[in-house]
């Protein structure tokens, strides 16, 4: 209509939607892939990955993936320090947890070990045995202040009435 139909190509390019072309926002990049250490895997030694993972079988040692989530399966043993962006354990886990953004604990979730994240989830029936620190950055600036109350002074001697 209008003259329109002239001006078409006929090369095969991605479609993208109306308002993200008036706004140049290029397509969304495909999803992440997910990787899976299933049940009867046992790991020792250090996991560093740029995918989700999820671990259903045993894995001792370390886990570090600062830009995905690590879920911990309910058939999950994990005696290890994690690191990841988003942290669920369903299943059971030795050793201290970091998240970047949140890290939530199940149900059947079992942990043993420290946590520092902005955002926690302990559901009702979760098992943890450790501490929680929501803002890392303010115990950070605490850690580098020293207090004065560590200089020992030595109380005045007493004086006798004469």
């Amino acid at each position: 209509m209008f003259g329109r139909d002239s001006n078409k190509s006929t090369d095969t390019q991605p479609t993208q939607h109306p308002a993200a072309a008036a706004v140049n926002i290029p397509p969304k990049p495909q999803s992440r892939s997910t990787a899976m250490i299933g049940q009867s895997i046992q790991i020792k030694g250090t996991i560093v990955g740029a995918e989700n993972l999820v671990i259903e079988g045993s894995v001792e040692g370390s886990v570090s993936l600062p830009d995905n989530d690590l879920t911990i399966g309910e058939t999950g043993n994990v005696t290890a320090d994690l690191s990841a962006k988003t942290v669920k354990v369903d299943g059971q886990v030795t050793g201290d947890i970091t998240g970047v953004e949140k890290v939530i604990i199940s149900k059947s979730g079992r942990v043993r070990g420290n946590i520092v994240a902005p955002r926690v989830t302990l559901e009702d029936g979760a098992k943890f045995k450790g501490s929680i620190d929501m803002d890392p950055g303010e115990t950070a600036k605490l850690n580098v202040a020293k207090p004065i109350s560590e200089a020992k002074v030595a109380p005045a001697p007493k004086q006798e009435a004469s």
